[in-house]
């Protein structure tokens, strides 16, 4: 089970969520208009198109990730005395 975060965690996750959901926006549309054109089956040519979408959101959430800590790393050099 996972520890309870802190503060400053649930802030960061807040605006990781935000960049995510801003960054994949696009992408959402897509799986809404493949899951609404796919009429009552879900499943073969759907499901492989909705999979294929989702695997790109989760591109975007990583390169989200890592340009926030790369904008956490770089202030965090940029402050004095560190």
């Amino acid at each position: 089970m996972q520890e309870a975060l802190t503060a400053a965690q649930e802030a960061e996750v807040k605006e990781l969520a935000r960049a995510i959901a801003e960054a994949a926006s696009d992408e959402f549309l897509r799986l809404a208009r493949t899951l609404v054109g796919s009429g009552a089956s879900p499943f073969g040519k759907t499901e492989f198109a909705t999979r294929d979408t989702l695997l790109k959101v989760g591109a975007k959430a990583y390169e989200q990730h890592l340009a926030q800590k790369k904008r956490i790393r770089r202030v965090q050099c940029d402050l004095p005395g560190l």
